[in-house]
């Protein structure tokens, strides 16, 4: 009886194990243009549902995306209504693989984007609001859902 509950726990636990070195080997060695390109976007919850941020990438080849963040922090004013802090930037990234690096020129601030499955980006910010050039309290960081497969306008050429 022991014996069967031990080689019972063994198996559990060399399941375990396998089931979670599996999935934290979630990287890709690259990601299609068709993938990369288009608008994401992340929407705010509860009362603040009717704002979100964006974020537009273009892949450019030869390890470079375009990339270009429209991000707001939204708040309520004391009067009660409601209003938001507003912060972006358009740059280049370098990509490898699945994962994609924007570094502001003075090195206070990193964008990380990972492209987690199609349709669906995790960007991190390294570095405070203002060390990245947005507004206060504006955050890049949250999981993005793909809006739009079209090429992507910028305001601005590069």
């Amino acid at each position: 009886m022991r014996k069967s509950i031990f080689s019972m726990l063994v198996v559990l636990g060399l399941t375990v194990v396998f089931a979670f070195g599996a999935s934290a080997q979630t990287s890709r060695k690259s990601v299609s243009a068709a993938e990369v390109n288009g608008t994401f976007r992340m929407n705010f919850q509860g009362k603040f549902r009717k704002f979100s941020n964006e974020v537009k990438i273009l892949a450019l080849g030869g390890g470079k995306i375009r990339i270009a963040l429209d991000l707001v922090y939204p708040y309520t004013t004391r009067s009660g209504e409601p209003s938001v802090n507003m912060g972006g930037l358009d740059g280049e990234a370098a990509i490898d693989a699945d994962v994609a690096k924007y570094t502001s020129e003075d090195g206070k601030c990193t964008i990380t984007i990972k492209f987690v499955k199609a349709g669906t980006i995790k960007v991190t910010q390294d570095g405070t609001d203002g060390e990245c050039g947005f507004g206060h309290n504006v955050m890049a960081g949250g999981t993005y859902t793909k809006v739009s497969s079209k090429k992507p306008t910028f305001d601005k050429e590069n």
